[in-house]
């Protein structure tokens, strides 16, 4: 999350956008957002034995003389004798004389007893012994479903993740993913391949520059920032003679062409006239750009720079700190985001956008008491801050939710609409709103709001992917929602928020390719590593489905919303 809040263009983490949508444990395996309808949970007890089990024998009837077959499964009956008794060596002599002497017609009764071999292999930790067997008894039947979940398990305990991936997939494909392990399972592997690609795809990554509505909703965020507002004033005109450093990057940030304004800033910080004036407002609009484009380590070292200069204008310092507790956040180091907050307050004690922004750190945390006291801090500093004011409502009504106060709960309604009244122009305060009515089902209402949020800002692509959100969950209308998500990306080609929804349903609808095209593409627009872990799992688990789809010829788990 960036200190704006932003999920791709949305001006809101993306906790808050999936307020109407539910994920199960292993959303990534199907990209499928579930909605909070009537719809039974996606997880159910385990179908299955258990993963230490064998397989047991048919009963058969004892003969004078006993058929190749029949012996085969007395010797399989033995061995899980001895399986149930822990003699596990002794056990894999007989599953090995029943493979031995089984006709080999009896194909299932076959890949049964390689099965029940992996099994005591396991139990003796002989990992390619394990997953040998289970190819062979894979071989015979290919969707045996517990030789491939025993696979499975194995592959992930010796990190062969991409195998493990497919075997996985196919187990919930053939289950109708209603395996409770199998979930999980395929949830943690996802989550390893996506850091593993991640990582990757970090070290070759393009910074590329967010869209104007993005950058406006974070500079947006802000409501006492010093080199904003030199940034805004309206002063003499910057269009006379040739401009240099800051000034250059003054006009570049007024005429929208942000490409400009890293370079501009460099220019001004490395200059050795005498006369420049804006070398620490040129470090901080440089990290702030750097911030944006997904550059943290270039953007920490400007900003250790600003913060370790006590000469410096402090409010310049707080704000420092601000965006570098933002870059700690999305990299994961939540003890140095607390920290360098509380190094903001101690430097700024009455800064409301300290509060406002360690507010959403904390909701983030699920720490809403603490969250909810942020919140009125900003909003006692800053009572005329539109976004701490909604976030503070925000807060309560999460709070009114944890404690069941339906007193409570109607007092923040009433205060919603308030807010809108008081901020009519505010984009955020509908589309909250909307949210919190999107979550009682109050659908029409909510729609309302978002429509209202469009005639306020008709640029921001968010509030049309939140419209199509809305009629999944009211409607079940997937070809309305994929259409005002088709909206958003015309109206904005970099609104990775609307790309990965889109990528979510068309996963759901069995188009595959496409989804893995759409996860692609927001994977290029997102900024941070914490981020495109989220859409390689999202990407790697549509494409583990196609995989097995293709090869095994598997019937896809595909239908409505």
């Amino acid at each position: 999350m960036d200190s704006s809040g932003g999920s791709g263009n949305s001006p809101f983490p993306k906790w808050q956008i999936a307020m109407s949508v539910g994920a199960a444990g292993a959303i990534g395996l199907v990209g499928y957002w579930y909605l909070k309808s009537n719809r039974s949970p996606l997880f159910h007890r385990f179908r299955g034995t258990s993963e230490e089990s064998v397989d047991e024998p048919s009963v058969s009837k004892s003969k004078a003389v006993e058929t190749p077959f029949e012996k085969a499964q007395n010797y399989k009956a033995e061995g899980n004798s001895a399986f149930k008794n822990g003699k596990y060596d002794e056990a894999i002599r007989y599953y090995t004389q029943a493979i031995e002497i089984c006709p080999a017609d009896k194909i299932n009764d076959i890949a049964t007893f390689y099965q029940n071999r992996a099994a005591a292999y396991e139990q003796l930790k002989k990992w390619s012994a394990v997953i040998d067997d289970c190819s062979k008894a894979i071989e015979l039947n290919p969707k045996y479903e517990k030789a491939l979940f025993r696979r499975a398990k194995i592959r992930e305990t010796i990190k062969d993740y991409e195998n493990c991936l497919d075997d996985i997939t196919c187990v919930c494909l053939l289950q109708g993913f209603q395996n409770q392990n199998a979930l999980l399972m395929a949830d943690r592997v996802l989550k390893q391949l996506g850091k593993i690609h991640a990582q990757e795809a970090m070290k070759s990554r393009k910074p590329i520059i967010p869209s104007k509505i993005y950058i406006q909703n974070y500079f947006a965020s802000f409501s006492d920032d010093p080199v904003a507002k030199i940034l805004l004033e309206v002063g003499e005109p910057l269009g006379q003679g040739e401009l240099k450093g800051f000034l250059k990057a003054k006009l570049a940030f007024a005429t929208g062409k942000y490409e400009e304004i890293i370079p501009a800033c460099t220019e001004e910080i490395n200059s050795s006239e005498s006369d420049i004036n804006y070398i620490v407002e040129s470090l901080y609009l440089r990290a702030t750009f750097y911030f944006l484009c997904g550059q943290f380590k270039e953007a920490l070292l400007d900003l250790n720079n600003i913060i370790e200069n006590e000469e410096y204008d402090y409010k310049i310092r707080v704000n420092a700190l601000i965006k570098r507790a933002s870059i700690y956040m999305q990299t994961e180091e939540l003890q140095a985001c607390q920290k360098d907050y509380e190094t903001a307050i101690e430097i700024g004690p009455n800064i409301a956008d300290v509060y406002h922004h360690r507010g959403q750190f904390k909701l983030l945390t699920e720490k809403i008491d603490e969250a909810r006291e942020d919140f009125q801090k900003a909003v006692t500093l800053n009572p005329n801050f539109p976004i701490a004011y909604i976030q503070k409502l925000y807060g309560d009504y999460r709070y009114a939710l944890q404690i069941q106060d339906m007193g409570l709960l109607f007092e923040n309604m009433e205060n919603f609409k308030k807010a809108i009244k008081k901020f009519p122009d505010c984009t955020e305060c509908y589309l909250l709103f909307g949210q919190v009515l999107a979550e009682k089902q109050s659908f029409e209402e909510a729609d309302d709001l978002y429509k209202q949020a469009q005639n306020v800002n008709p640029a921001n692509p968010t509030i049309l992917v939140h419209r199509g959100l809305l009629l999944l969950q009211w409607k079940n209308d997937i070809e309305g929602s994929v259409k005002l998500m088709r909206e958003a990306i015309e109206l904005d080609n970099k609104c990775e928020f609307a790309y990965e929804t889109l990528g979510t349903i068309e996963v759901q609808r069995g188009n595959l390719l496409l989804a893995i095209e759409l996860f692609n593409k927001a994977i290029e627009l997102v900024r941070s590593e914490m981020e495109v872990v989220h859409l390689f799992s999202l990407r790697d688990a549509a494409a583990s489905q196609l995989k097995v789809i293709n090869q095994m010829g598997i019937k896809p788990q595909f239908g409505g919303i």
